[in-house]
């Protein structure tokens, strides 16, 4: 097993403002992972997809809809990094919302905790929002390309 010595850097966000299927689209993406390595250390990518219920136009929530998720992502953010913020399980990447939706998405170290945590809430049905979730082996970041390729200012 190879050993990593691991500098957590900073998140540093970029707004991106986009167009698909002829709806807007708003990330925040962190763009201090555009030049993180060791890559190879967070090979997890988490990806969960939170369902709106109350739009204004364009599928964009509503500021009520807002104060709901907001703190539901926040809640996820602190559960998915762990106690250690020197040592977190996940780096936070993006922030997506687009056409009723709004994607969370994480490097993740270690995916059994992150994992445990979604399938129980949604066995116990806490959440508030209905939100799916994948947890996939991506150690090359290749599900993370878009993100960071628009977070420096690439064509999105």
């Amino acid at each position: 097993m190879t050993d990593y010595r691991v500098s957590i850097p900073k998140e540093n966000y970029q707004l991106v403002e986009f167009v698909q299927n002829d709806l807007p689209g708003i990330g925040v993406i962190n763009e201090s992972l555009c030049d993180f390595e060791p890559k190879a250390v967070f090979a997890w990518h988490l990806s969960l997809m939170v369902i709106f219920e109350d739009l204004i136009e364009n599928g964009m929530p509503s500021e009520a809809e807002r104060e709901i998720v907001d703190p539901f992502g926040d809640a996820l953010d602190s559960v998915f990094k762990g106690g250690d913020l020197k040592k977190p399980n996940a780096l936070f990447l993006a922030r997506i919302t687009w056409n009723r939706t709004r994607e969370l998405i994480y490097r993740v170290y270690e995916p059994t905790p992150p994992h445990a945590y979604l399938s129980n809430m949604i066995a116990e049905k806490t959440q508030p929002r209905p939100f799916d979730y994948r947890i996939e082996n991506d150690p090359e970041w290749e599900l993370a390309a878009w993100h960071l390729n628009a977070a420096r200012g690439g064509h999105t």
